[in-house]
């Protein structure tokens, strides 16, 4: 008699109990079915009725009824919650499932998983405060839509097509990528700077579009730097960065993209895309500090990332600057330039304000109409 270990079907509890008003034994009942004895011994224990005894359709709705349907994260409390802080602190579902594989050393949970859980609960809650807690807020996944377009190079940029193919490959780090993010239409930005192999990126608030603060910030960042981490920087045909050929004292090279052709500088462009979750567009630059920014800047440098096997960029670049036996920034302008890692000291931000009554749960820094946390 062969061991089988799947779930007993509907024709088999109904030979059960035609079997058992037949008065056969436990034993002559498993070998009729090629089951083992204890099987057959636990399915009448659990799900013979103390009226009825043992019936089919009785037994099949019970042993269907005590059958757990629901996600792994609701199976294991522990777990969900650990993925829904995540969730709150910005993380994606993909950077979730690779962390805690990196961590465990086995895939814990999908971001597959992850996705069908925050869904199901929309769907069994009508509540959608849950989608606020996936990276771009949406319910349903799209497709994302390209527009390509071409304007003339800014007069005496270099073009990017003139860039060393090694750049492109990530190969080598101290290529950098920098834009300018803008909270509203006007009044000041955010520069964001991106290292291309490690991912490290700076982010610094400058008053606005004017090329001299924001050659100025550029220059206290790479000067802090040794020469091997700071020898191009790669942003796009804009006149904000008209002056970066000053930085060429410092031994970097600056190419320019073609106009409307973001995906040229992509690791900044997908920088952008995450700040943007918690500076949403229409943000009042006045209500974001100095301060709000550094913070901002550490939480992303310290989120793991699926392109660094789940690794974060800070303890990649960490790991260049002892590789080039730099272990301080170096002096530069005083008061102007930002600490490499931005940390914020531990410190409780109001960027990152926990919402009364979420169980502890850090909720992630606030968005422009955004709902309290909903309870797993």
């Amino acid at each position: 008699m062969g061991q089988r270990y799947g779930q007993l079907s509907l024709e088999e509890r109904i030979s059960i109990a035609r079997f058992r008003d037949e008065g056969r034994s436990l034993r002559q009942i498993a070998a009729s079915l090629d089951r083992a004895p204890s099987t057959i011994s636990r399915e009448l224990r659990r799900n013979s009725g103390r009226q009825i005894g043992y019936r089919a359709g009785h037994a099949q709705e019970r042993a269907w009824a005590r059958r757990w349907r629901g996600s792994k994260l609701a199976r294991q409390p522990p777990l969900g919650q650990a993925v829904i802080d995540r969730l709150a602190m910005g993380w994606s579902p993909q950077q979730i499932a690779g962390r805690l594989a990196l961590e465990h050393g086995s895939t814990v949970v999908s971001y597959e998983t992850i996705y069908r859980f925050i869904y199901a609960q929309i769907r069994r809650t009508k509540d959608y405060g849950w989608r606020l807690l996936l990276p771009r807020g949406k319910a349903k996944r799209r497709p994302r839509r390209s527009s390509r377009g071409r304007l003339a190079m800014m007069p005496g940029g270099i073009p990017i097509a003139r860039r060393p193919a090694h750049i492109l490959q990530r190969k080598q780090a101290g290529h950098w990528e920098a834009d300018l993010l803008h909270p509203a239409k006007s009044g000041p930005a955010i520069l964001v700077a991106q290292e291309r192999q490690t991912r490290f990126t700076f982010m610094a608030k400058v008053p606005g579009k004017r090329a001299s603060p924001i050659v100025d910030v550029l220059a206290d960042w790479f000067a802090a730097l040794p020469a091997q981490i700071r020898r191009s920087v790669t942003q796009d045909n804009g006149t904000e960065f008209r002056l970066l050929h000053h930085l060429a004292p410092l031994g970097i090279k600056t190419y320019f993209c073609d106009a409307h052709s973001p995906w040229q500088k992509g690791g900044v462009e997908n920088m952008n895309g995450r700040i943007r979750r918690f500076i949403p567009r229409g943000t009042d630059p006045a209500s974001i500090t100095e301060d709000d920014v550094r913070l901002l800047a550490a939480i992303l440098n310290s989120t793991p990332r699926k392109i660094l096997g789940y690794r974060t960029p800070q303890e990649l670049f960490s790991k260049k600057l002892l590789h080039f036996k730099c272990e301080s920034t170096g002096s530069g302008r005083a008061g102007r330039r930002p600490s490499l890692l931005a940390l914020s000291g531990g410190r409780q931000h109001r960027l990152c304000r926990w919402p009364a009554g979420a169980g502890g749960a850090p909720s992630g820094p606030r968005r422009k109409g955004r709902r309290p946390l909903p309870a797993p």
